[in-house]
């Protein structure tokens, strides 16, 4: 029987013939979320999906990069897709890599393989994890500054503009490359805009996230614009999100639905609680940036608090609306990561949090009914109401001593990971900013 490897392989091998295409990029992702990568050539490519390709594994060590060491990157033959953007003659193609070492094992310090993993416990427990998540982003004139393209508002209509086509580019592209877009609108803050991809398992999902960021930047950059996902580039403005929608399906049915009066599963609420538990630890993986922490604060629609809701969008976590007769599109909507974050290790750590949520059957506490940041410091102490952390380094302190995340991450990455954002904090305490200047420097 023809596995469905070999299958694949045939179709990117014919694919390649039929169109034209003389180069094949090789991606791959670093700890930190990068993407990575190095072009082939059409006639190595059949060796290239038997035998991998040796590259110097130390790439994917972000800030941390030490020693060079051999690895071995496997295209998955399920990602090939040809790139729009690219001349149709001698055309460019890309394929997402597995990461392995010269023995042909899985690389723990890989992005990919850790999120694998998790799901393959997933399954174990008869499940498979779905997420939908909902990447906002800015253009601005270019990567120096934060000049705006537009002065539009949420879901705003305005005339058409170039913000507007740049969107409707980057659908196209993405949907030319089998990328499936929900929706896309104007978010709050000037120059801010989202574009939603369409619910399905986590690892295609982490995939197409990739993917997702650098199209639009791809887009933005051939129209002379710089596109970021910075999570809080403009003090004063909302930063930007990526809530991220979930459910654990057994087949075809939603674990999470039941035909009670809130519509949620016993499971559904005792993932929720384990991703309320976890949040703390949780965060400095869906918000892995100083930056990141710019956004996570009160009067912006971003989460502080540890708390969910049915309706309010302040909470962590909220209960989009039951429609009748619509089982399948009962979820949860996380609410704390940005869209700088690693897909593949947030997507790994939110699943850990949930699955030990069911697992020790967590219970989950009274929904909030009104806006936790209008609530007093007793107020909220006595809902049992915890915080977020408020900076990377508190975050830091907090995965450091989480077994869940260590188990979650496993320890190449999870070592790996707290030594980055080490680094990253070190490097950022010991800046002098324009703030400390102009508030310091004429009085002191």
């Amino acid at each position: 029987m023809v596995s469905d490897r070999q299958e694949a392989k045939e179709y990117v091998l014919t694919t390649v013939r039929e169109n034209d295409v003389k180069f094949i990029r090789l991606w791959f992702t670093d700890i930190l979320g990068a993407l990575k990568g190095f072009v082939i050539t059409a006639q190595e490519l059949e060796e290239a999906l038997d035998q991998g390709v040796g590259f110097d594994g130390s790439a994917i060590d972000g800030f941390a990069r030490i020693d060079e060491n051999d690895m071995v990157a496997m295209p998955d033959p399920s990602t090939f897709s040809i790139l729009p953007w690219r001349p149709r003659q001698n055309g460019v193609a890309r394929m997402m890599c597995d990461v392995l070492t010269p023995t042909w094992e899985p690389f723990q310090g890989d992005s990919r393989f850790v999120l694998k993993r998790n799901l393959a416990k997933a399954a174990k427990m008869g499940y498979t994890y779905y997420v939908g998540p909902e990447l906002e982003f800015f253009y601005f004139k270019n990567s120096e500054g934060t000049e705006e393209l537009d002065h539009g508002g949420y879901f705003d209509q305005t005339p058409l503009d170039l913000a507007t086509e740049l969107r409707r580019e980057t659908i196209l592209t993405l949907e030319e490359m089998g990328i499936a877009v929900e929706f896309s609108h104007h978010e709050v803050a000037s120059s801010q805009h989202e574009i939603d991809l369409r619910y399905s398992d986590a690892l295609t999902m982490a995939d197409n996230v990739m993917t997702h960021r650098l199209v639009i930047k791809e887009v933005a950059m051939r129209h002379g614009l710089y596109a970021t996902f910075m999570p809080k580039p403009i003090a004063g403005s909302n930063g930007s999100g990526m809530h991220v929608h979930q459910s654990l399906f057994r087949g075809n049915t939603n674990a999470f639905f039941s035909d009670n009066e809130d519509h949620l599963s016993a499971e559904a609420k005792h993932f929720m609680a384990g991703l309320m538990y976890h949040a703390p630890a949780i965060t400095s993986v869906t918000n892995q940036w100083v930056n990141s922490y710019k956004r996570l604060i009160a009067g912006y629609e971003a989460p502080i608090y540890v708390s969910w809701a049915k309706v309010n969008r302040s909470d962590l976590i909220r209960i989009p609306s039951y429609k009748e007769g619509r089982q399948e599109s009962v979820r949860i909507e996380y609410r704390a990561p940005d869209p700088a974050c690693n897909p593949y290790l947030a997507f790994a750590v939110m699943l850990a949090a949930g699955l030990n949520g069911i697992e020790k059957k967590l219970p989950i506490p009274e929904p909030i009914n009104q806006d936790v940041n209008k609530m007093t410091d007793e107020e909220r102490k006595e809902r049992g109401i915890g915080v977020l952390p408020g900076t990377l380094s508190e975050a830091i302190s907090l995965t450091e001593a989480s077994d869940l995340v260590r188990e979650a991450l496993g320890d190449h990455v999870f070592e790996s990971f707290i030594q980055n954002k080490k680094i990253e904090w070190n490097q950022y305490k010991a800046q002098v900013t324009n703030y400390e200047l102009k508030r310091y420097l004429p009085i002191l």
